[in-house]
């Protein structure tokens, strides 16, 4: 037996009641720190240029990635630690704590062999640079890696022949060069 309803007349539908919540009104929960990325980059004496050209991205990339309330994928913080070459541990927020001593140490190394660096490229006197040349080979001994630092810039920063400065990004109107 088939029940029929007369046409144009409404059939009350009953759905199945879901176990849904209902969802949740309020105030948006603040951002917390979830890295320390750019802390460890400046203690360990990296630019933002530098750590650009090894990540291979642009200075903007890196910036918005060090913000310490950004979500990074696991590759992006790998390729981090990598860079910074510290344990994927030091670029995580745990608690307020601060830096392990062995990044510490190896960040104040690599400050003080940009000294002796910048000692060995501007020396005036042969003895100055001998004894900054010394001074170089300890640190390297204790630390190889620092054999791959360079001295401090002192003006800006210097570029090989395939970079660009920042002027090239800028857009001038025609009009100020005169038509």
């Amino acid at each position: 037996m088939s029940t029929s309803h007369p046409p144009n007349q409404d059939i009350p539908l009953k759905l199945p009641a879901r176990n849904c919540p209902e969802p949740v009104e309020g105030p948006p929960l603040a951002k917390q720190p979830v890295h320390q990325i750019a802390k460890v980059r400046r203690r360990q004496g990296i630019s933002l240029r530098g750590i650009s050209r090894q990540l291979k991205l642009s200075v903007r990339e890196v910036k918005l990635q060090e913000e310490e309330t950004a979500d990074l994928t696991l590759s992006q913080l790998f390729a981090w630690q990598k860079a910074l070459d510290v344990p994927i541990a030091e670029l995580l927020v745990d608690s307020e704590a601060p830096l392990s001593t062995p990044v510490l140490q190896r960040a104040r190394m690599v400050r003080m062999m940009k000294t002796v660096a910048a000692i060995l490229d501007r020396g005036k006197t042969p003895a100055v640079r001998r004894l900054a040349q010394t001074l170089s080979d300890q640190f390297v001994e204790l630390m190889p890696e620092l054999a791959e630092v360079n001295a401090w810039h002192t003006v800006g920063q210097r570029r090989t022949t395939e970079e660009f400065g920042r002027i090239v990004e800028r857009r001038f109107p025609s009009s100020l060069f005169g038509e």
